[in-house]
């Protein structure tokens, strides 16, 4: 068996959904990723500017890279389009599945390296210097969207990416090419209107950035546009008509948890930091920190509207340590009292 099939095969018992081979050459897209940073869109994701000049150039960020190896992971919901609108998005539902993609990612690494010593590589998922969906494009995985995240034929949108560079040069698989012909469902599907145009994202508007990057202030013109979203929107992706391919996964590690399928919202708002720390210490969710998420609950209990909720959203108003959340206890009891 050639070198590159053994890879696929191995990747594919480690639980990998997809696994394709692309260069090392400078990403297809990188200069129009460039300008859409330089025209401000990436709002406060300041490390996006840092890391752009290793995103073009993969030599920074592996020496004499020459192949890169491209798999992807399936978390489809329990049906390829799934519901709608939903509090946490489907993939922050389990344990971090950046320790899964990492751990498998390593072990595959470790794989190649027994078969060719010597070999040199760096293992990514969604957090390096990477610019994932143009690799994995021309890996073969998928297409660039025009919600501008990757879609494929086999998986819907449903999937984790993840990446291996190497120093040794490998048979390199065929592009994907796009496949979205006329269908716009993505674009009004945005509650916030953040995709401007077919493959163009205003991320400043994006739900995602909006509860999990953005540190300061949700826009107050803006809040009653996230409904009762506390943890990134999947809405975009749900709509795609090309989730009917998808299949629920089997992977053990990727069972949601029931407690953020349907999140408790004045549970939530009563966690202090310790009791933040311990419910998410093994969750993406962490990443928004307890300021940013409990933020994201009182945008959400004001658009609720249901004046149950009030008693705590004024105590939180007025005694939480934290002035983010303060401040957006105080809005959601306006919100609330004016219905």
């Amino acid at each position: 068996m050639e070198l590159a099939e053994s890879i696929k095969v191995e990747a594919g018992r480690l639980g990998f959904s997809l696994c394709g081979i692309t260069s090392a050459l400078p990403p297809p897209h990188h200069r129009h990723y460039a300008k859409w940073l330089a025209e401000g869109n990436a709002g406060e994701m300041l490390y996006l500017h840092r890391q752009e000049p290793k995103r073009g150039d993969l030599m920074q960020v592996l020496p004499n890279a020459r192949s890169v190896v491209c798999v992807a992971l399936n978390y489809s919901p329990d049906n390829g389009r799934g519901e709608p609108t939903v509090p946490i998005a489907r993939y922050a539902r389990f344990d971090d599945y950046h320790e899964v993609l990492w751990s498998r990612l390593g072990a595959l690494l470790a794989y190649i390296q027994t078969l060719v010593p010597g070999a040199n590589g760096k293992v990514y998922c969604d957090t390096g210097p990477i610019t994932e969906r143009d690799l994995a494009m021309r890996a073969g995985l998928g297409w660039i969207g025009k919600h501008t995240n990757l879609i494929s034929r086999r998986l819907g949108n449903w999937f984790f990416l993840g990446e291996i560079l190497l120093d040794i040069s490998l048979p390199l698989d065929t592009p994907e090419t796009t496949h979205c012909g006329t269908c716009t469902r993505c674009l009004p599907a945005c509650p916030t209107g953040a995709i401007t145009a077919p493959y163009q994202l205003d991320a400043r508007r994006c739900i995602s950035y909006l509860t999990i990057e953005l540190r300061g202030s949700i826009p107050e013109d803006l809040r009653p546009l996230i409904g009762t979203r506390i943890y990134g929107c999947d809405d975009c992706l749900a709509v795609c008509p090309w989730n009917k391919f998808a299949v629920r996964t089997a992977d053990p590690a990727l069972t949601p948890r029931s407690d953020l399928t349907a999140p408790d919202l004045l549970a939530l708002l009563a966690l202090d930091e310790a009791g933040f720390r311990e419910k998410f210490r093994f969750s993406p969710v962490r990443r928004a920190k307890r300021r940013g998420l409990l933020r994201n609950v009182c945008v959400a209990l004001g658009n609720l509207g249901d004046s149950d909720a009030l008693p705590a959203l004024k105590v939180a108003a007025v005694d939480d340590p934290e002035p983010l959340v303060r401040e957006h206890a105080a809005w959601a009891v306006r919100q609330i009292t004016k219905k």
